[in-house]
């Protein structure tokens, strides 16, 4: 198993990377977040998971620890193969990803290509009760909105779990201008994930 490669980027492609280690060139698949972060001739350690298949060895790479560890929670899914988890890890982010499974909120999830309402249900069913340890490992998500708050200020509950989600202080003032009809905090972070996903 190769856990990591540190090396440079010599070549970019759509949904692909070359990594030069020493003078070998690994061929890395990677979502399209990563891609959109990485340069050539630009240093790197980049973490990988190898699939082993029939008729190839495909490498695929995260920029960081915590993105490899939901990859391999996805791909431990019946029917979730590296393909379907790397276009889920190119439309959310691994915070967003972890809080709609651990929230039971499947339909964010079909926002990835080839995944569709019932692979979305299987993913959060099987994995609802198995991301704890990734949020404890990894302080990237200290921030996680914490689910069941009972605060009477349901607005700053909403803006502060979305804020800790990464998203802008202008985009969630815009979303939460049409939340106003909404009366819980979980109400409005369902609509607010499911307009800025768009």
């Amino acid at each position: 198993m190769i856990g990591y490669l540190h090396g440079k980027v010599t070549r970019l492609f759509a949904d692909s990377c070359f990594i030069d280690v020493n003078g070998i060139g690994y061929r890395v698949l990677i979502a399209s977040s990563t891609r959109s972060q990485l340069q050539l001739d630009q240093e790197l350690t980049m973490y990988t998971y190898l699939n082993v298949r029939e008729d190839a060895l495909q490498l695929y790479g995260f920029s960081t620890q915590a993105q490899y560890d939901v990859f391999s929670s996805l791909v431990s899914v019946s029917g979730i193969g590296p393909k379907a988890a790397l276009n889920i890890l190119s439309v959310m982010t691994t915070e967003k990803i972890i809080w709609a499974i651990q929230n039971k909120q499947a339909s964010l999830l079909t926002a990835a290509p080839g995944i569709g309402k019932k692979t979305a249900e299987r993913i959060t069913l099987e994995l609802n009760d198995k991301l704890g340890s990734i949020v404890n490992d990894h302080t990237a998500f200290e921030n996680e909105p914490v689910t069941n708050q009972t605060s009477p200020d349901i607005w700053t509950d909403a803006k502060q779990a979305l804020t800790s989600l990464g998203y802008t202080s202008q985009e969630i003032t815009a979303v939460l201008k049409k939340a106003h009809h909404l009366k819980s905090t979980e109400e409005i972070i369902k609509f607010a994930l499911k307009e800025l996903s768009i």
